[in-house]
Order: structure tokens, then sequence, then C-alpha cells
């Protein structure tokens, strides 16, 4: 088990645009090329299961999250299967202008993955994410 963490981030919207895009579902959705076959299963008013398979070392993989979304401050995802099974990870979402900062803070745990590559893989993980998101969330409040 490792804790990571990863602040100061910066979306080049403000918050009200970012949730806009995140709560979009499936045009957030197909915006990570690291994910593909998304499926949402509604649990409550702010809670889903998400299944998908997940590009990881250059394999798609199964893997399944139970996201709960706390707007406008925050997403909690609990990792149900795949590489990061048993994983806790929370997005912190703060206001800063015109622009939205976004912190990550986990403890991530593997089946699969080596404690030595964990760290790496979580942190690749996480940046492909934001890399995928950062241009999508410009255009989109270019859009509005």
């Amino acid at each position: 088990m490792v804790y990571v963490t990863d602040e100061g981030s910066l979306f080049d919207a403000p918050l009200d645009v970012v949730w806009e895009y995140l709560l979009e579902g499936k045009a957030h959705d197909n915006v990570h090329q690291s994910t593909r076959n998304g499926k949402f299963e509604p649990l409550t008013h702010s809670t889903f299961v998400y299944s998908s398979e997940r590009r990881l070392g250059g394999h798609w993989e199964p893997e399944s999250m139970r996201i709960s979304v706390f707007q406008p401050v925050a997403i909690a995802s609990v990792f149900l299967k795949g590489p990061f099974e048993g994983s806790k990870m929370v997005y912190v979402y703060q206001p800063r202008g015109k622009k939205t900062e976004i912190d990550v803070y986990g403890e991530f745990r593997s089946p699969s993955i080596p404690a030595d590559r964990l760290v790496s893989e979580v942190e690749t993980m996480l940046s492909t994410e934001f890399d995928e998101d950062a241009p999508a969330i410009q255009r989109f409040a270019i859009s509005r």
C-alpha cells in the first residue's frame, strides 16, 4: 500500500464549468483514451458504479469503481475490481478565480502491480487523466 498526493494542478476554467463538464457523463468519459467500454450504474442520487477497461502497461484490464460525487467540493472513488482493487482516492476541487485547482489524495494498493512500481503507475494514471481532461475542459469552457 502507498499513499499518493498530487496537489496544485489547474484547469483553465472556473469551478462551475469544470463541474458541468465532469457531470456530462459520456462526453467526459469519451475524452479518456486510457479507458474504454465505460458503463455507469446509478446506486443513489450521488453515487454510481463505473465499470470499464483500463489500459495499463500496454494491456487492457477490467476495472470497476464506486464513485461518490460531492459537488462542488470533491469526488471520492473506491476501486472495486481491477489493477487498483482496494484503493481509495479523493479529487478535491477549489476555485482559483477563473481557474480551478484539483488536488488528489489516495491510498493505493494492487493485487497485480508490484509494490516497487505502484507509485509510478498511479502517477502515470493521474497525469494521463489530467492531460486528457485539461484541454477538453478548456474547449468545453470556450464553447459555452
